[in-house]
């Protein structure tokens, strides 16, 4: 069967070819010169969609979260994608698919695309896939997307940070909201939500949170905390309003403009940054780093000097 070009793919997925889209963002996960490819070409065609980030420890219910949202974006014929971002399997580096298990009630529906997307160990990893697979989303036409990170890691944190809604989400107890605090998650959370609220411990969660803002240095907005019983469908339109209402503050502010041009900056420098260290790699591999290291061997010449050749190589 004759390979189908990303071009073709991606006219495909506009059209409403989930498989189309699925092979794309497989390029996209996959890194590379396939990936480029198809971030040049969804580039122009998007910045029309809408990003929520939902983050949290492990186990504080951010899929059956995301599950309810799908369902209320739904109930109003809205389409949605979602990616969910998990760690790489050490057997297979493919996702985990624990989220799509939790959200298999909206498995057959047609507004619904949901995909789980893993390091797989390309170069750039999730820092730079994911908001190509962001980007291609929007480029198909999906009004709103949905991150889900499946724990707290560094580069999970970042990830959900780089939506235009960042939803952080603690249960009650002594010290979750602490330990969401040190994870870096009050630094990027613009609305918060105490899930599972029909458990012992929800005033006093709400009260650290409270005292943890106020240390805070927030700008003109100040994250709401809501409380939330996903697995009961408690309080999701709540999350929802607070939702629509940072995103309404952000594009009357202007903020949601400067939000996606810092974001495009940083992206930029990533894949600057990544594409020279791709160059370097392939520079390392060669003879006169063998020759060079060879020379270092045998101290005719130091590390510092030998690099300043390997570097002068790459222009």
């Amino acid at each position: 069967m004759r390979q189908r070009d990303p071009s073709e793919l991606l006219t495909a997925a506009r059209g409403g070819d989930r498989g189309a889209l699925a092979r794309l963002l497989s390029f996209v996960e996959q890194g590379g010169a396939p990936a480029r490819d198809v971030g040049r070409l969804a580039y122009p065609l998007g910045g029309q969609a809408y990003t929520v980030g939902l983050t949290g420890a492990p186990g504080s219910g951010k899929s059956t979260l995301t599950s309810q949202l799908i369902a209320l974006l739904r109930a109003a014929e809205t389409e949605v994608a979602v990616l969910a971002i998990d760690p790489s399997s050490p057997f297979s580096g493919g996702a985990i698919l624990g989220d799509r298990v939790r959200m298999q009630d909206h498995a057959t529906d047609p507004g619904v695309f949901i995909r789980s997307m893993a390091t797989r160990g390309h170069l750039g990893g999730l820092a730079l896939a994911a908001p190509e697979a962001i980007r291609l989303l929007d480029a198909v036409g999906k009004p709103w997307v949905l991150v889900e990170t499946v724990g707290v890691g560094q580069v999970e944190v970042e990830i959900a940070g780089e939506a235009d809604t960042t939803i952080v989400v603690v249960n009650p107890g002594w010290g979750d909201a602490v330990q969401a605090n040190k994870a870096g998650l009050l630094e990027i959370g613009d609305v918060f939500v105490i899930n599972k609220a029909d458990r012992a411990g929800v005033a006093e969660t709400q009260r650290d949170l409270e005292q943890m803002l106020d240390l805070s240095a927030l700008a003109d907005w100040r994250p709401p905390i809501v409380a939330t019983v996903a697995a009961r469908n408690e309080g999701i339109g709540d999350l929802w309003d607070a939702v629509l209402s940072h995103r309404a503050h952000l594009t009357e502010s202007g903020q949601l403009e400067k939000r996606r041009e810092r974001r495009l900056a940083r992206e930029l420098e990533e894949i600057v940054v990544r594409r020279l260290e791709e160059r370097a790699r392939v520079l390392l591999r060669g003879t006169t780093y063998e020759q060079l290291y060879a020379e270092v061997l045998a101290r005719r010449t130091d590390p510092w000097s030998a690099s300043e050749v390997l570097l002068d190589a790459l222009d």
